[in-house]
């Protein structure tokens, strides 16, 4: 075996662990999208009061804040999640869910 068909083995088998790798991103960014819409319209007031929710809950939202802008902005592409500025609104206002 030549030292070029090595190298071009060893690229073929490169090039399928980047594809592989690659669509196991778009799922992962897909859960991380979808992830993402749900802790965003989660009323923390209606969970139930199992500490073990409450817990994981907190572990996804940590989890979702930790990603990169841009990873985060990927995963709301890969589930077409848009921005609701009248749903912010309602939650921004004094007596609705999510305000202070």
């Amino acid at each position: 075996m030549t030292v070029h068909l090595l190298n071009n083995e060893e690229i073929t088998l490169l090039r399928k662990e980047i594809e592989l790798l690659m669509r196991e991103r778009q799922r992962l960014l897909q859960v991380a999208g979808a992830a993402a819409v749900l802790v965003a319209n989660l009323d923390s007031s209606t969970l139930p009061d199992d500490q073990d929710t409450i817990d994981a809950a907190e572990v996804l939202a940590e989890s979702i804040n930790a990603l990169s802008e841009e990873t985060l902005k990927d995963a709301l592409d890969m589930v077409q999640a848009e921005f609701d500025p009248e749903a912010q609104a309602a939650l921004e206002r004094p007596g609705t869910r999510g305000s202070s």
